[in-house]
Parts: structure tokens; sequence; C-alpha cells
């Protein structure tokens, strides 16, 4: 049986030493669904108080923690931030934009809320360094800033992409679990919340495609929800 890695503050703690004021965490869901919008999820931690912080107990890449075990952390996670948000992209700007270009949109939606909750936006921010752990290997984020549609930052920030990233750093799994937590609910609150999107069963499959939700598609065609740009079917 493998055995579950659990994040550190490693990388956080060695951004803070090379002189970042901030750290954020960030981590994507929703890239792969069929329908609804992609989510990306943002923890941050001021580097003073790294040194004597501690991983909240139980903490773990959201993919290999249980739904039920999500729920159960995730107050704990988002009260454990200095700062939290989840941005998101819908599945038209998906469709219009493409998937890259979308997820750097979320991401900066919610870098945007986290900075101006810590007052960065304000005399706090000033001549402060803000670095972000972004989970994979490609930096969505430096690419879609100053673009089209992409809002303006209080302070730019500089990335630093980690591949296994919401493994390893604490607060890429903290933004993975609050991101995961939030996208879920939405999804089944949709899903609730319209009788015509029941078929679809996204109140378990959360828009990703099962063998029932391609199939619905096949029978009763798209929602207004899908990414019709995708292949569905």
């Amino acid at each position: 049986m493998a055995m579950i890695e659990h994040p550190t503050l490693d990388m956080e703690r060695q951004l803070a030493t090379q002189g970042c004021d901030v750290v954020i965490g960030c981590d994507e869901v929703g890239r792969g669904a069929l329908a609804g919008p992609v989510m990306v999820g943002a923890a941050a931690m001021w580097s003073r108080d790294l040194a004597a912080a501690q991983v909240p107990a139980g903490v773990a890449d959201s993919k290999l923690l249980t739904e039920h075990r999500r729920e159960g952390i995730v107050d704990e996670l988002r009260s454990w931030c200095a700062a939290y948000a989840v941005g998101q992209a819908s599945n038209a700007e998906i469709d219009e934009w493409g998937i890259s270009h979308a997820l750097g949109i979320a991401a900066l939606r919610a870098l945007n809320d986290v900075e101006r909750q810590l007052g960065m936006d304000g005399p706090a921010g000033s001549g402060r360094r803000v670095d972000v752990i972004l989970d994979g290997p490609n930096d969505y984020i430096t690419k879609t800033m100053n673009t089209f549609d992409a809002p303006a930052l209080p302070i730019p920030v500089q990335v630093s992409c980690k591949v296994k990233g919401d493994r390893h750093c604490a607060t890429v799994s903290c933004a993975a679990v609050i991101a995961k937590v939030t996208r879920d609910h939405l999804m089944v609150d949709i899903a609730q919340g319209n009788p015509r999107y029941a078929p679809y069963g996204w109140a378990h499959n959360k828009g990703y495609g099962s063998a029932a939700h391609r199939d619905a598609i096949a029978r009763l065609g798209v929602t207004p929800l899908h990414r019709v740009t995708w292949h569905l079917t």
C-alpha cells in the first residue's frame, strides 16, 4: 500500500528567506470536466508567520482525500490561512478563450481577492513582494497577467511551479481542498436547483465525463453549462 505524502512548509519557508512577504499556494479543479466552471484556489500565508506555523493535521492532496474527509477539514484550513479565495472561469469563458487562458483568469481573480483581503491594495502593500507556488509544470498565471480580461493585481506576483505541489506544499494542498469543496458544492447546488440538469448526474460526477453523463449528453444534448468546444460524447 502506497504511503500518503504529507505536505510541509519547506518551500514556503524557502521563499520567505529569499525576501517574499506573502506566499500563496494555488491549485486548480475542474480542468477536465465537461460541464461547469474551472476554479483555482489560493491560500495565503504571511512569511513572518511561517517559522512558527504548523501544518494542519490531516491535510493532504485533495485527490487523496475522500469527499467526507475534505468536508471535515475545510473549515480548519480556511481558518489556518491568512486569507483564501477561489476564482473561477465559466464554461462559456473556457469555450471562448481555451482552458489555459481560462485557468489563468480564474487564478488572477483568486489572487486579486486574496491580495485585497490582505490590504495589498492600500498602504500595507507598499513595497511588498508576493510569491505564488503553483501546482503543476505550467505557469498559466504569468502568461495571463496584463492580457485581455485579466484583473490587475495590486501587486504583481512571482510564480514558482511545483510538480505535485498539492502533495508537497501545505499552502497548495490547502488551496486544492478549498477549491475542490467549493466547486463540488456549486455543482451539487446546480444539479439540485433545476430539474433540467438532473439526468446528467452532476450531484455525483460534478460535471466530469462519467459514462452516465456522456450517455445523457448523447440522449438529451448539451445544456447551457456544457463546454461545447470539447469532445462531449
